[in-house]
């Protein structure tokens, strides 16, 4: 079936909550964070068929990309680029026949389609966020959920699934000008991300010598960024955020306050523990995420939770980060540094 939205009060959130769904989901994100604790993204692992599969998949939207090229590249606007809203509409019309790959109950294909496909963005909006990464999360889930994938699988699930979500989402915020859908992103982390940090600081959760405090050091970033997850999201950061009269790069301690309070911490444990808390407290409790959260026949609405039918109004609420709902579009700050390359100087747009 196509899962639809449920939740619209803080009463439905308090009962998703609560909800043997809401630790289900929950359990399933500990056990990936788990699996790649210490391990770097090229560990020689095995990769089952069932992970290839999933993996032909994102070559394949990875190549859609590519057939629906910017064809005004020097657009003066800061805004997202219109041609994302035909990648997105090809995404869609070549889900179901990618994911009869992997199970030929029609209805599952139904079900999960409408995940993945949600999970590159907003066609209307152009805009991406924690809401949309929600998605990709449960696509993976509901995979999980029929054994498609399995706990043998997690480790390449995450090393090699997810990682190569993220490399296709920085190619998408970078040809499109995926807009963050929110105002500040994550309150100073990744615009777009939050999951990234949660792996990643598993990932670096053993390791003998690099600190939390690693991540102001550039040569380091510059020489990791590859292999671990939370310094390729410093690194993308470190080449978005900059000046706009030099093109230098900005501090972190300016333009990502809570990365650099993070820093702080004694050990990358710490943030690895910290980031399951914030992930449950500040996506997966927050109604102007929770709101466009979907529910069908394998991610089950909690009980007690009434049908929505404000289905229309569905593109005029903001799938945002962090904070309000307001629908109040912001410019990228990929969509700030290319205007400047373009030699089009605007205002790096935070405030």
């Amino acid at each position: 079936m196509i899962p639809v939205r449920r939740i619209t009060t803080e009463g439905d959130l308090n009962k998703w909550a609560n909800s043997e769904t809401f630790n289900e989901l929950v359990d399933f994100v500990e056990r990936l964070q788990d699996s790649v604790a210490g391990k770097t993204n090229d560990e020689a692992i095995e990769v089952s068929p069932a992970v290839e599969k999933v993996m032909k998949i994102l070559l394949r939207i990875e190549l859609i990309i590519q057939e629906n090229p910017v064809l005004h590249e020097k657009n003066i606007s800061r805004f997202g680029k219109v041609e994302f809203k035909s990648f997105y509409d090809q995404v869609k019309s070549e889900s179901p026949t990618l994911l009869n790959n992997l199970t030929s109950n029609e209805q599952d294909v139904e079900e999960i389609s409408a995940y993945l496909v949600e999970s590159w963005g907003n066609r209307t909006r152009i805009d991406y966020g924690s809401g949309h990464e929600l998605n990709f999360l449960c696509f993976l889930f509901c995979l999980n959920q029929r054994s498609i994938i399995k706990p043998s699988d997690y480790e390449g699930v995450i090393l090699k699934v997810f990682t190569k979500y993220i490399s296709i989402m920085r190619i998408l915020q970078r040809n499109y000008w995926l807009e963050p859908a929110g105002s500040h992103g994550v309150w100073g982390l990744d615009d777009y991300h939050f999951l990234p940090f949660l792996f990643g600081a598993s990932q670096l959760s053993t390791h003998p010598y690099m600190k939390p405090k690693s991540i102001h050091n550039d040569e380091l970033v510059d020489t990791y960024y590859k292999q671990y997850m939370y310094f390729e999201c410093i690194h993308f950061l470190n080449s978005v955020k900059i000046m706009p009269n030099n093109q230098q790069k900005l501090s972190i301690r300016w333009h990502s306050p809570m990365l650099d309070d993070i820093s702080s911490a004694k050990s990358w444990l710490k943030i690895k523990e910290g980031m399951i808390k914030m992930y449950k407290a500040e996506v997966l409790q927050k109604l102007p995420i929770i709101q466009h959260f979907m529910f069908g026949d394998i991610i089950k609405c909690p009980e007690g939770i009434s049908e929505y039918s404000g289905e229309e109004d569905h593109d005029n609420h903001a799938h945002n980060t962090w904070g309000d709902c307001c629908g109040i579009k912001i410019p990228s700050a990929i969509a700030a540094s290319e205007s400047i390359k373009l030699n089009k100087p605007k205002p790096v747009p935070f405030d």
